[in-house]
């Protein structure tokens, strides 16, 4: 909007306030609202028969408004000598008792504690940016002086951090109360207005300084007051409003099949995250039906790390099977009760509209859809931290197979799962079969008690560790010609210890090393896991590139596979696993050379940065001349088998799957009551030679 300033010194200037009401002339400018905005809060706060100076009164009609209703005793004072000319002829014959002067805010000629209240609509605003902000202290020393004990000064503002930040601490370092309310856009209207809120801000003045600051936020008029400890506390408050806000305004005016955007709802009383909704527009030109305009689409408990809700890609293939023009997925949080489905639409329901895709109508029905009708279910376990990695927690949760499972889930990245292992009833272990694809409607919680379920060394949960293990093929084990040889593995990575347990419990003539950086890693793997490490697996702790390097130059000790499965904590570069330093040429030389002259390299790559990624995949061709790979579906994960010699692929991969199949089922060793559930001719089908 033209009139609108251009920058926010000539928004502070008494020359351009002149040059603006001369171009408004009688219109008057309500951008920070009208009356009937701001009644409700104004009231709560000024009496009818209060004294109230109103500073940077300007052509707004509020103050005549006001008079209407019965404020008889208000002191209007502005700046520019037009507008007070202006609004003093305006209401000459109508409101004979409502004066406008012309006096400058920071310097009135009114007497101390003469006012019960001081009502600023924009005014520090426009002058917190002039002279660093000392136009605006003065201002609100003045207001200071001119109310009395018990008097309020009552602000609408846009709450620019500088500006809010100003005023706040101004009278917090006074010993006052300080209240801010932010009103909220009526619904619908969102596309003629301005994206940022209005807030009011509300200061009293004691007889005596408060020992500690008074610092309170209400959503609305008449929200309960949140308390908060600092004036920085308050400020963020601020910014998630505004943010939303925006949110709101970019969603109800457009939509954006490309963009991912997302939003965290926290409880309002804890502050803790309880919600995360993320919203997926479908693609322009999508058939989609007329009634079909939106939906809230619910995450069962448990699920939120599936491909299908935790990327963008499977979101989009999510709400392109539900069909809507908009939805809105909606994930909960740990350490969070919810009762039913029911409950949780009623908690949502008052949100749903605000996130309505442009011209739906208010009064149309939004459908919650979900997986089964209900919100499946989590238990936490345990939970504790770890120098290394942070907090960290170990959770039971029903699949949407209608399995248990039990996870290790790092907080400091709580949309991944660390490690993770299908429950089974103690006296059952050996009942179950192989994964079933089906999905099976979960019920809302287990009949078998948490203490009565045991870890099934027989099944993998992560499907790159079945890619893993279906790598040993390469190295013949359980051909005829291989029977009875001893085959030695070292892993890097340990994780919840389901992929060395497997190798132990199920491979022939197997002896595992495990090298684990994180002692508290160990330990979960030991108290939630089943892990149990005897002298055919055990565990290193240390750093893996070091135990590499000092394997290396020992000399003497070779290894039929060496398997990389360790993760990147910096979550900054594009490969999540492995770390960086555990693919340079120098280690990967190392590498080879640790290896037996028929052993393989198992490497586990995920890698989202298509450059990294060629760079990594050069590297290690450089060291390995054979590479076969094998891309696992639905995620990013890619398993890298690489032999140290030429080109020596197995002339019947099949019956060398075959002899693995076999000899994986017919050797369960006396720790495990469990059985494989894996296929290993299944899992080399897509295997590509590099």
């Amino acid at each position: 909007m033209s009139l609108l300033p251009r920058t926010a010194e000539e928004f502070s200037s008494a020359e351009y306030w002149e040059r603006f009401f001369k171009k408004r002339g009688d219109k008057a400018f309500e951008w920070y609202g009208d009356y009937n905005k701001l009644c409700g809060v104004l009231h709560k706060y000024i009496k009818v028969q209060d004294k109230v100076l109103v500073v940077g009164c300007g052509n707004s009609e509020l103050s005549e408004q006001m008079h209407d209703v019965g404020y008889k005793h208000l002191t209007n004072i502005d700046i520019s000598e037009t507008v007070v000319t202006h609004m003093n002829q305006r209401n000459a014959e109508r409101r004979p008792g409502l004066t406008f002067q012309q006096v400058d805010a920071t310097q009135t000629p009114y007497e101390e504690a003469s006012y019960q209240a001081a009502l600023d609509k924009g005014t520090l605003d426009a002058m917190a940016s002039e002279e660093e902000g000392a136009l605006a202290r003065g201002m609100l020393t003045e207001v200071g002086r001119v109310l009395s004990v018990g008097g309020r000064y009552v602000c609408v503002t846009l709450a620019q951090e500088s500006v809010i930040k100003l005023a706040v601490e101004h009278f917090v370092q006074l010993g006052w109360a300080v209240r801010l309310h932010c009103l909220q856009e009526e619904s619908g209207k969102e596309e003629d207005s301005f994206a940022l809120p209005v807030f009011v801000l509300v200061c009293t003045k004691f007889r005596q300084p408060m020992p500690t600051p008074i610092l309170e936020m209400c959503l609305g008029e008449d929200g309960a007051p949140t308390r908060l400890a600092r004036v920085a506390e308050l400020l963020l408050a601020v910014r998630e409003h505004q943010a939303y806000s925006v949110l709101k305004k970019r969603l109800r005016t457009s939509t954006d099949a490309s963009s991912n955007l997302s939003l965290t709802l926290c409880h309002a009383k804890t502050g803790l995250p309880r919600y995360t909704l993320t919203v997926q527009d479908c693609p322009p030109g999508a058939k989609v039906p007329r009634s079909n305009q939106f939906a809230i689409f619910i995450v069962p408990q448990g699920s939120e790390t599936a491909w299908l809700y935790s990327s963008g890609e499977g979101r989009r293939q999510l709400a392109a099977s539900a069909n809507f023009r908009r939805l809105v997925i909606a994930a909960m949080h740990r350490n969070q009760e919810y009762t039913d489905m029911q409950a949780v639409q009623s908690e949502l329901s008052p949100m749903v509209m605000d996130l309505a895709p442009p011209g739906m109508p208010a009064n149309q029905q939004v459908p919650f859809l979900s997986v089964g009708g209900n919100l499946g279910w989590r238990e936490e376990v345990s939970r504790g931290v770890s120098e290394l990695s942070g907090e960290y927690c170990v959770e039971n949760v029903k699949g949407e197979d209608g399995e248990l499972y039990r996870r290790l889930v790092f907080l400091s990245n709580a949309a991944l799962v660390q490690s993770e292992s299908r429950l089974v009833s103690s006296n059952t272990a050996s009942s179950h079969k192989k994964k079933n694809k089906k999905k099976i409607k979960p019920t809302a919680a287990p009949t078998t008690s948490s203490t009565s379920l045991s870890v099934d060394s027989g099944f993998l949960c992560c499907a790159h560790h079945e890619v893993m293990v279906a790598g040993l093929t390469v190295l013949g084990v359980g051909t005829p010609e291989n029977k009875d040889v001893p085959v030695s593995v070292l892993l890097v990575g340990l994780g919840g210890g389901g992929l060395p347990q497997f190798l132990r419990d199920f491979v022939p003539d197997v002896t595992v090393e495990v090298v684990e950086l994180d002692p508290v890693v160990m330990q979960v793997a030991k108290e939630w896991f089943g892990f149990r490490p005897d002298e055919r697996l055990t565990v290193t702790l240390g750093d893996g590139l070091e135990r590499i390097c000092a394997l290396e130059k020992e000399g003497g000790r070779l290894f039929d596979v060496i398997m990389f499965d360790v993760d990147n904590k910096d979550s900054t570069l594009g490969m999540s696993c492995p770390p960086a330093a555990f693919v340079e040429p120098l280690i990967l030389q190392k590498v080879c050379r640790l290896l037996t002259p028929r052993g393989v390299f198992i490497l586990n790559l995920v890698c989202r940065d298509s450059v990294l990624r060629k760079s990594v995949r050069e590297r290690v061709s450089a060291a390995f001349p054979t590479i076969l790979s094998r891309k696992v579906e639905g995620e990013v994960n890619e398993v890298l088998l690489c032999s140290r010699g030429a080109a020596r692929i197995l002339p019947s991969l099949n019956q060398a799957a075959k002899s693995l199949q076999s000899a994986l089922s017919s050797n369960r060793t006396g720790t495990s009551s469990s059985r494989p559930h894996i296929d290993i001719a299944e899992l080399l089908k897509d295997l590509k030679v590099e």
